[in-house]
């Protein structure tokens, strides 16, 4: 049976860090409606020189109600600033103290989720109950110990004693479905992300290495470092959608593929590398160096087996008049059980397939030519081969570990096959 918040809300107003700001200002609000949430810029925010639109061509500045276009039952750039799983799991858990599989039956409306995770979001908006004060739902930062219990007892489903909710309760804004907090130092803001009871291999420190490797690789990616905290691992990956100014922090929008695509969650599946290709000649600054960029991510995620690279997971900033791609970020290589592996979304022509002959043929789109594939192809092969020792001795992987990731997840066989390059010497 599913329970449902009582006097849930149905209404929220939306703030936003303006290019450069440092202090929010009200946008408009957004109305709950037969599950439709309509969106209203205020007249204020319309009044002002330097409004931008919250995203073209979802939201343009202009007046009136702005229904979310069929079947999105809210605009896909409010709904990037949502929390997903792992987030929504916190907020259940403090606001209902409920566990295990009673709290998997909660079911609470978006509102709720944006009006109670924290306002340190991914990007440049927050959600307020008022149009007039806002109030950050934030505390001070707590350290990695105390949030490493509040994160082990959401995972058991247990309730949080008030002052590790409060370590917690910020990085309840941070999308994803593992373990995760928000850090901060004088200069950077990081996402810190733990290990789960359950994990059978240090999923923690795969991401790291994938991360290092993709930047000795050439490929724009966020920075990560790696902390043991009481045993565990944590890995902190650093915000590039913050920067510190001297007043204070300023924040940079940022939309998800999926927005770009005009698609729900559900549809997302249905998205491609190559429809996204389409995207950024249309509508990106420098185009051909983000198509470069963009097709050296998706070889890498095949050679170190990401295979969730669905649409939430590829973004670009917005400055109200243009995109840019952000830095690549949730490049985590997944365990399987089985040789064969598809991506989360097609790589071009309706195929998924894990292959580098696929990406290889699939060249045009980002047009390059295939000589010009083949080399990213090759020097990516040989970044992960000639760096691997290294950077796993830098992230102190067990043998053990390193076997298991080893062919499986990097550089796994299934990837080359068909490969007009052929598998190269020395795997």
């Amino acid at each position: 049976m599913t329970s449902k918040t009582q006097d849930a809300p149905t209404s929220a107003f939306v703030w936003t860090w303006l290019p450069d700001a440092t202090d929010p200002v009200v946008a408009g609000r957004i109305d709950l409606d037969s599950g439709v949430h309509s969106f209203t810029y205020g007249r204020s925010y319309l009044a002002r020189k330097d409004a931008i639109p919250i995203y073209l061509p979802e939201l343009p500045l202009q007046r009136g109600v702005i229904a979310p276009v069929a079947p999105l039952q809210m605009a896909n750039s409010l709904r990037d600033a949502a929390p997903d799983a792992w987030g929504r799991r916190v907020i259940i858990n403090r606001l209902t103290g409920l566990k295990g599989d009673d709290a998997r039956n909660v079911e609470f409306d978006e509102l709720t989720f944006l009006l109670h995770s924290g306002s340190d979001r991914a990007g440049a908006l927050d959600f307020q109950a008022s149009p007039d004060k806002y109030v950050a739902r934030e505390h001070a930062n707590a350290t990695l110990d105390q949030l490493l219990d509040a994160a082990a007892r959401v995972e058991r489903g247990e309730p949080i004693p008030q002052g590790l909710d409060n370590a917690l309760f910020h990085g309840s804004s941070i999308g994803g479905a593992r373990p995760k907090a928000l850090i901060e130092d004088d200069a950077k803001k990081f996402i810190a992300k733990f290990s789960a009871t359950n994990d059978t291999y240090s999923v923690v420190k795969a991401e790291f290495i994938a991360m290092r490797l993709a930047a000795l690789a050439g490929l724009d990616v966020a920075g990560v470092s790696l902390r043991a905290v009481a045993g565990k691992d944590v890995l902190l990956v650093e915000r590039f959608d913050r920067t510190r100014v001297q007043s204070g922090w300023a924040r940079r929008a940022f939309v998800s593929s999926l927005t770009l695509f005009g698609l729900d969650e559900l549809s997302g599946r249905h998205a491609s590398y190559a429809e996204l290709a389409d995207i950024i000649r249309a509508r990106f600054t420098d185009p051909q160096a983000s198509l470069r960029e963009l097709y050296q991510r998706m070889v890498f995620n095949i050679l170190v087996g990401n295979t969730d690279d669905h649409a939430r997971n590829h973004a670009a900033f917005w400055d109200g008049r243009q995109l840019r791609l952000t830095p690549a970020y949730d490049i985590c290589p997944q365990a399987r059980n089985n040789p064969e592996a598809n991506q989360a979304i097609y790589i071009a022509d309706q195929n998924r397939r894990s292959q580098l002959e696929v990406c290889r043929l699939a060249a045009r789109h980002f047009l390059l030519q295939d000589e010009e594939a083949r080399a990213i192809i090759d020097g990516q092969v040989a970044a992960i081969r000639d760096n691997w020792q290294a950077v796993c001795d830098e992230a102190g992987l067990s043998a053990v570990d390193r076997a298991f990731l080893w062919r499986r997840q990097f550089l796994n066989a299934y990837a080359f096959e068909g490969y007009a390059g052929g598998q190269p010497e020395g795997l």
